[in-house]
């Protein structure tokens, strides 16, 4: 057994243990499954994006994520209390940067959570790392146009000169902080058929960021738990309906001990 795949199984098994809150502002569109998700593997989802509750929910909550995928001028306020306040208390804040490049109103509200916020994880596809990296790129909506490997080395400079860990996902997935790079392999393609998995994904690192202070480690483990729940939820699913579902229950029932036999986490 590789250590990372000993760490992925040692988080997974913590996670079910502590039982972290993962304090979310999130988008409506993803905002009931991505609960559920979180509920499936073992953490504890609250969905607070009221201004004037955020500072007391998010010293509640062993993690952060934000997520601009709905994002208004109002919910980019309430996560820039909630950012710092993290940032003050030392809470893990994981970024979601949805459609970063589509609009003028995404892309600038991403660049300025990471200005003014201490974000530990930027999980995003290729398209959104490469338009906060400040390439000329247009995503489709909130889809990738881009592959992780075009992203790569943008991800690498950008993660050196932010100081944070970037996770960006694909077919197969890259976490580096900018000297640290792993490659994880998992999932299924009917996953990106289900709205919701991405920003899933994202949740699950942060609450595998609850309760692994290393964020590398954190995003890779979490994001090999959801590809092989990925994987085995889509073994003979006939459509994205039924493997919706599938995945909820996969995530409920997936051992430690499964989890280190199937992840497959390399250095890059």
């Amino acid at each position: 057994m590789s250590r990372y795949a000993a760490r992925a199984a040692e988080n997974l098994a913590r996670l079910r243990a502590e039982k972290p809150l993962v304090h979310n502002i999130t988008n409506f569109v993803v905002m009931n499954y991505t609960a559920n998700v979180l509920l499936a593997a073992g953490a504890s989802p609250v969905m607070a994006h009221a201004d004037n509750e955020v500072e007391e929910m998010v010293a509640l909550a062993g993690a952060l994520v934000l997520n601009i995928g709905t994002l208004t001028d109002t919910w980019l306020a309430a996560m820039l209390t909630a950012g710092r306040k993290a940032s003050e208390l030392g809470r893990p804040i994981v970024l979601d940067p949805v459609g970063a490049g589509a609009t003028r109103l995404r892309t600038d509200a991403a660049r300025r959570l990471l200005a003014e916020t201490r974000v530990s994880v930027v999980r995003g596809n290729a398209s959104e790392i490469l338009a906060l990296a400040g390439a000329d790129i247009k995503t489709k909506g909130v889809d990738a146009t881009r592959s992780v490997p075009e992203a790569a080395a943008a991800a690498r400079d950008l993660a050196r000169s932010l100081g944070t860990t970037l996770a960006v996902t694909g077919k197969t997935d890259l976490v580096t902080d900018g000297e640290r790079a792993l490659l994880i392999e998992g999932g299924h393609p009917l996953m990106p058929a289900v709205t919701g998995t991405g920003c899933s994904a994202t949740a699950l690192v942060a609450a595998f960021h609850a309760i692994d202070p290393d964020p590398v480690l954190a995003a890779a483990t979490g994001l090999a738990f959801f590809g092989v729940a990925g994987e085995a939820a889509g073994d003979g699913a006939p459509g994205p309906g039924t493997f919706m579902i599938r995945l909820l229950d996969t995530l409920h029932t997936l051992t430690p001990d499964e989890l280190a036999a199937r992840c497959r986490i390399r250095e890059a």
